[in-house]
């Protein structure tokens, strides 16, 4: 495979404050300066994080430039990667090339759906659910994931992003199927999506250095020079060596005090739930885009989709607010004044509402728990309808799914699609001295594998001012949760 020096290009590069300097080829460049991509600057990573962490202003094309700078470096690590000479090389190609270009264009591509706010109002358009309960459909979620494997298909026009990546030998297909971790490589799949992969990798570091709070470090370089690629049969997988087990540990632990301390915090996480109550109002009186409306703009006038940012649904929610749109409905009306100004709002404090670490195979007393707090909620809600007025609203929180440090070998063996738990996609792969491959789950001497019988249970539930006073005055709830406003 000769490459004359006349065919190589320069690579262009970006400075990242995480990384430094971030190489790109000639197909990552041009997508990366269209309007599918660019309109990921004015979409906030952590939501209304930034509310409670000033800092938190960093966008998911940041991020999403992070997540391809750590698959390349994942590659490189165990050995997947192709030189640069002839990765940036675009008359050059081999099924290696192929590989290494088609799991860094996934990685920059995991995140091109994104709603405003990222996940904040996502929820509202899965619940509201559009096009998924359409008569003949896939019954697909209208989740990001959903969206951007739509901009990856269905935009072959000049400036598109399935334009391209055929212009440029890919396939969409198969990069809509990395990104949602279906790919036919269950070595790439790993490194795009699993316990530790380069999405979790890179939003760790950012969130924390964004966020002034440490608790996504981890040492990074120590765990990426511990990849390797293992045989299972006649596939590749992605295993850590023993080595880095305390390493490994190290990052688990980051992303479970990050995922309390940012994401399930209820002194942020309150705006997005507003928030998200505040879209699916929206949707329902057809205030904002609805997902089929988003296909159409995807399909027909990109530069339309890139409006649907951050900026965008703020400044619908304003000007609902002062036109006096909100005035029929009093309890979204006080909402987007929280949303909009930062005041008022209360987090709910009850035993049933209290962070419990729960035993994945206790399903019984789990329901329990989670039964306890539905009812709690009902309780309030119905207190509320008989005693309030229709200012006094209460948003119930309560998980939808529930975070584990890892999963557990029993709920990989009950999941399992294929005959072999080692070749399972999400779970972390450790390979020992003797070149024998567990599941970190399985490892007697990781405090993570005794940690694996512990998910993380946050509810959250929170009310308006109005609302706080009543039920605080009829007993029905604690005091404010100690440090929230």
């Amino acid at each position: 495979m000769d490459v004359s020096p006349s065919a190589v290009l320069k690579p262009r590069v970006l400075f990242d404050p995480i990384y430094g300097f971030i190489k790109f080829t000639p197909a990552e460049w041009e997508i990366i300066h269209g309007p599918f991509y660019q309109r990921l600057r004015w979409v906030k990573q952590l939501g209304f994080s930034c509310y409670v962490f000033p800092g938190a202003e960093h966008s998911r094309f940041g991020h999403s430039i992070g997540v391809l700078h750590n698959a390349q470096k994942i590659l490189e690590s165990c050995e997947r990667a192709v030189p640069d000479k002839v990765l940036f090389d675009t008359n050059v190609t081999s099924k290696e090339i192929f590989f290494h270009r088609s799991v860094r264009m996934a990685a920059l591509l995991h995140d091109l759906g994104t709603f405003c706010f990222s996940h904040t109002t996502e929820g509202a358009y899965v619940d509201f659910a559009e096009t998924t309960n359409l008569k003949g459909g896939k019954g697909l979620p209208d989740d990001h994931e959903n969206l951007g494997s739509f901009i990856i298909k269905n935009t072959n026009y000049e400036g598109g992003i399935t334009r391209i990546l055929l212009d440029n030998d890919f396939d969409p297909q198969l990069i809509s199927d990395l990104v949602k971790g279906v790919g036919p490589s269950p070595l790439a799949n790993q490194i795009l999506h699993s316990e530790i992969d380069c999405d979790r990798m890179d939003y760790l570091l950012r969130d924390a250095h964004y966020t002034g709070l440490r608790y996504g470090s981890y040492d990074r370089d120590y765990l990426l020079y511990h990849f390797r690629v293992c045989k299972i049969g006649e596939h590749e997988v992605l295993a850590i060596k023993q080595n880095a087990l305390h390493c490994v540990e190290d990052f688990l632990m980051s992303r479970y005090a990050w995922y309390n301390q940012v994401i399930r915090s209820p002194r942020g996480a309150k705006y997005d739930a507003i928030a998200g109550k505040i879209c699916f109002y929206m949707l329902e009186k057809g205030l904002v885009f609805r997902y089929g409306q988003l296909l159409e703009m995807i399909e027909k006038n990109p530069h339309h989709f890139f409006n649907f940012n951050d900026n965008y649904f703020l400044n619908l929610v304003h000007v609902s607010y002062i036109n006096g749109v909100f005035d029929r409905a009093p309890d979204i009306k006080d909402m987007a004044s929280t949303l909009l100004f930062q005041k008022g709002a209360r987090a709910l404090k009850d035993n049933c509402f209290s962070q419990r670490l729960l035993d994945p195979d206790d399903q019984s007393k789990n329901e329990k728990i989670i039964k306890r707090a539905e009812e709690k909620v009902l309780e309030i809600k119905e207190f509320l309808k008989k005693n309030g007025t229709k200012k006094d609203w209460v948003i119930s929180d309560l998980p939808k799914k529930i975070i584990t440090f890892v999963k557990s070998e029993n709920n990989i063996v009950k999941d399992k699609v294929g005959p072999n738990i080692l070749l399972e996609r999400d779970p972390v792969k450790i390979l020992d001295d003797a070149g024998d491959i567990k599941l970190l789950a399985q490892l007697d001497q990781s405090i993570i594998s005794k940690l694996q019988r512990s998910m993380n249970y946050i509810p959250n539930v929170y009310c308006s001012n109005s609302a706080y006073e009543l039920l605080i005055k009829a007993n029905m709830v604690s005091g404010m949760v100690a440090g929230h406003d």
